[in-house]
């Protein structure tokens, strides 16, 4: 079973469905995001934007100006700049994090469900209980252990991730090993490793592109929550969530509002964007067995498709 080709071609229908509306809307947001994550060291080196790390020639606390667009923080960052790199280190990690958890949930699903037995009943054991965990909770203890920086943020996030994987996989393993074409491949010798790689594989991950970008979008708000309690990335790198904790204090006591607004709001707005694309992804990838939340919660066995 392999993705539909229709998918494009849907996309750009002449009547499209709130559904579809809404791939469109959340496309457009996380292409936006990335593309501003691309070019912000072009930006920065032709000067329309400011370094994200001098602060010592700025006035601080100037509120949105046609000098300081997004205006400046109580040590003089210009908050634009520092919003604008703050998306390029959230991709970096969201990136990193999910490809680690994929890598790692996957094969493991696979196997785990092919080979059954005792190792399957290890992993299950396993995965459960690292899916137990609250994935806030999880990420702040690996973050403790790890230290900061962008690879070790990725990695404490991933492995509140890789149960998703390994269950969603796992299941879809379970369900398609007993088709026609698995047992006649098996009965014409293929070797475990054939089967796997070349007749389950595909069929067992239409459901991945779905929950990466939903991974994606819970990956930007645990790393804005690690952020903001000093666990994320170096003090020196543009992170939203370190930003909003450093704009508290101009918050409360001097009405500054723009040093949270902004990196708050772009946090939001990129969240929201993943949300709707991954929502679209389940709509016209699967649309006969929807892959949800619930379900992951549930560990439901999938239909075959």
């Amino acid at each position: 079973m392999t993705l539909r080709l229709s998918l494009p071609r849907r996309l750009l229908s002449a009547r499209p469905s709130l559904s579809l509306q809404m791939t469109r809307i959340g496309l457009v947001i996380t292409l936006c995001f990335l593309l501003i994550a691309i070019t912000a060291p072009m930006l920065q080196t032709i000067g329309l934007i400011q370094n994200p790390i001098e602060f010592l020639d700025n006035p601080p606390s100037q509120p949105p100006s046609l000098q300081h667009w997004f205006g400046t923080t109580s040590l003089g960052y210009d908050v634009f700049s520092r919003t604008v790199f703050g998306s390029q280190a959230a991709w970096q990690v969201v990136i990193l994090a999910t490809l680690l958890s994929l890598i790692i949930g996957v094969p493991l699903g696979m196997v785990s469900g092919y080979l059954g037995g005792r190792l399957d009943r290890l992993l299950l054991f396993l995965m459960d209980a690292v899916y137990t965990l609250p994935g806030l909770l999880l990420s702040v203890t690996l973050a403790f252990v790890v230290g900061r920086g962008v690879l070790n943020a990725a990695i404490a996030l991933s492995i509140a991730y890789i149960p998703q994987y390994y269950r969603v996989v796992r299941n879809h393993t379970v369900s398609v090993k007993t088709e026609m074409f698995i047992e006649a491949a098996q009965a014409l010798g293929a070797s475990t490793w054939r089967v796997m790689t070349r007749y389950l594989f595909l069929n067992v991950v239409q459901s991945v592109p779905v929950l990466l970008t939903l991974n994606a979008a819970d990956a930007v708000l645990t790393l804005g929550g690690l952020g903001f309690l000093g666990l994320g990335l170096p003090e020196e790198t543009p992170e939203w969530g370190h930003d909003l904790q450093q704009a508290l204090n101009g918050l409360s006591t001097g009405g500054i509002w723009w040093t949270t607004l902004f990196p708050g709001l772009a946090m939001t707005v990129m969240v929201v964007g993943l949300s709707l694309l991954g929502e679209g992804l389940n709509e016209f990838i699967n649309p006969a067995q929807r892959v949800s939340l619930t379900d992951l919660d549930q560990a439901k066995s999938p239909t075959e498709g």
